[in-house]
This record gives C-alpha cells, structure tokens and sequence, in this order.
C-alpha cells in the first residue's frame, strides 16, 4: 500500500511516501519569506502547496495512479473526536470558511483533496489538534460562557502512547496514560482508554521556551491594559517562557549558558521542569491515581538535564517513558494504513 502523507507547517510543508507503515521517501520543502508574503490570505498559499507535493512526486518518478491513499495533518477543525476523518467537500469547507483558527496545518486537507480528486483514492485527515473529548467535569473553565476547549498535540501523544502499549504489552483502549508534549508550546493531555478526557493545552500549563503559558489573570488584565489584546497574544505565540527571561528560545544556549554557571539561567530551566511536573501531577488525579504510565516527547524530551529533573518529581506517580522527538509523519501513515485495513473508521465531519 502506497501512502502519501501532507503536513504543511507556517514555513514548510512536509511531504512523505509510505509502503505500508516503512517510510520510503521524506522531503521537508522549505517556503522562502519572501514567497509567503505574496498572499494576504493564509488560504490563497493553496495551489502553491499543491504544486509543491506535486513536485515532489514528480521528482520520485511517483505517478498519482500509483499511490492508494493520502492522509494529512487535520489543522484546526471545529471539536471531533480522535481517529479519521474523510476529506470531502464537506470537511473542505468547513476548513475553509468555519476554522476554529486560521493556521498553515488547514491547507493540508485541501490539498488532499485535490490530489484524491485527480487519482480517484480516498483521503483522510487523523486525530487533528482540535481533537476534543474532554469530560463533562473537564469541559467548565469557572466563567459559564467560556467553556473549555481542547488543543494538544494529539497526533504526537496519541502516537507515542500507543507505541508504549505496544512496548509494554497492554492494551491501548484498556489504558490511562499521561503524555507531555514538550516543544515550541508544551501541551500534555490524560488519554484512558484510547481518549484525550483532559488536556493542558499551550495556554493553560508550562511555559515553554517561547510561549508563556498560564498567567496569573490579573497579570493578563494589566498586559492587556498597557498593550491591548496583541500585546497578550505576543507572549503566548512568540516573545514568552525563555526568550523572555533569557533572551534565547534555544534550551541548548540555555543548558550551554548553565554549564558556564549562569544561575539566573539554572533557576529559569529548573522553574520549566517545575512547571512541567507540577502540571503532570494536576492530570494525576484525572483517574483517580490509576495511571499504567507517563511519557515525555516532543524536542525538549531529548535534554537529559530537563527530563531527569522532571522525572525526579513525578516518577513517584508512575513509571515515566521518554520518546523524544515527533512522530507525525508515521502517525499519519498508521493512522490512514489502519483505516484501509479495516482496523479503525473513517468519520464524516458535519456541522
């Protein structure tokens, strides 16, 4: 079985080929500023992004009619639930015109779709950040009319979760697992029994080494007094956590910078790894303290010096995994390659 894969980022779009769950071909295809400038609508960069993966197989002799099935990155939908989703008409224009937010991830499933389109194979998206299944009790934020949302890394968690199932021979839908996602933003999420029931998304928990995570509300109310709304925004997109202490969102300076005996840096990393432990712990009580294990991923996961203070903390709780890096290219082809095997079903998303 031929997949492609489609992961469009803010700068790039990731294009893979898969024969079943081997991955054959990768290519990350960089988009220069000045390109992106061109369009005044995220959605007008849609045919470039599709020349683009064209391109690509183009360059790999790869003929549509011999690929089976696409599967992208989902973007941000409205709530679905986790698993795969048909890219249609329908979801296209639900992408398109009722986003939960405009972001580069959208633009993979229209491209997708074309692509089906052209080769007549099916095409589906697979647990999109806007994957929401959060418990009822999860759902209340404190204010009535500002209900909770879900946004993790779901693809990423979800993959790695059941890797370590698989690792530790339990069963995935008969499991509860704590994941964090330490990256660019830091979300984690509470997954029992093959669901996300609770989250922590990028504004709500740890600062991450760009983005400043949950503030003190009334720290919010002066920001937004003094700079408006995209003051706020700023520090949790861009200019937060460690490049606003240290001027750097690299945790590699930050660790180089330790190692030279910089102690306002060592006490910034270790409030990280704190913040980081701390919010494990809140997700701890999700089931009651029944937890079959917790797992670090994303890029931070690969600093031993981040991890181990991390682990110091929570390994009282459960035993803790690392799996560093990101998985999203074979999350993506295990999710459309179980789908065609008639292990998992594809939803239809409606409004």
């Amino acid at each position: 079985m031929k997949i492609l894969i489609i992961n469009p980022g803010s700068t790039s779009t990731k294009v893979a080929i898969y024969e079943d769950l081997e991955e054959k071909i990768i290519e990350n295809i960089t988009i220069d500023a000045s390109v992106l400038k061109q369009f005044d609508d995220l959605y007008d960069q849609t045919d470039m992004r599709y020349k683009q993966v064209i391109k690509f197989l183009d360059d790999n002799n790869i003929k549509l009619s011999d690929l089976d099935v696409i599967v992208s990155r989902g973007g941000m939908l409205p709530p679905l639930h986790t698993g795969a989703y048909v890219v249609d008409d329908e979801l296209c224009d639900i992408m398109r015109n009722h986003p939960a937010q405009i972001h580069a991830s959208n633009l993979g499933a229209l491209v997708a779709r074309m692509i089906s389109k052209e080769a007549d194979i099916p095409a589906y998206i697979y647990d999109a950040v806007s994957v929401d299944e959060l418990s009822d009790l999860a759902r209340l934020s404190g204010v009535k009319e500002y209900p909770r949302r879900s946004f993790s890394h779901a693809l990423n968690t979800r993959a790695v979760a059941m890797k370590y199932c698989e690792d530790k021979g339990l069963d995935y839908y008969n499991s509860s697992i704590i994941v964090a996602h330490l990256g660019g933003g830091i979300s984690m999420n509470f997954q029992k029994n093959g669901h996300l029931v609770d989250i922590s998304s990028s504004d709500e928990g740890p600062f991450s080494t760009n983005r400043a995570g949950f503030l003190p509300i009334y720290s919010c109310i002066t920001i937004a007094d003094k700079g408006g709304a995209q003051a706020l925004q700023r520090y949790e997109d861009s200019t937060g956590g460690l490049i606003s202490y240290l001027n750097t969102n690299d945790a590699r300076e930050v660790e180089k910078m330790i190692e030279e005996g910089n102690e306002e840096a060592l006490m910034v990393y270790k409030a990280m790894a704190y913040q980081i432990a701390k919010t494990i712990g809140s997700l701890a009580v999700v089931d009651d303290g029944k937890i079959d294990g917790i797992l670090l991923t994303g890029g931070m996961a690969y600093s031993k010096m981040l991890t181990q203070w991390v682990i110091d903390k929570v390994s009282f709780i459960a035993p803790v995994t690392l799996y560093p890096g990101e998985f999203e290219m074979k999350a993506l082809a295990s999710g459309g390659y179980r789908v065609m095997k008639g292990e998992e079903k594809a939803d239809y998303l409606r409004l």
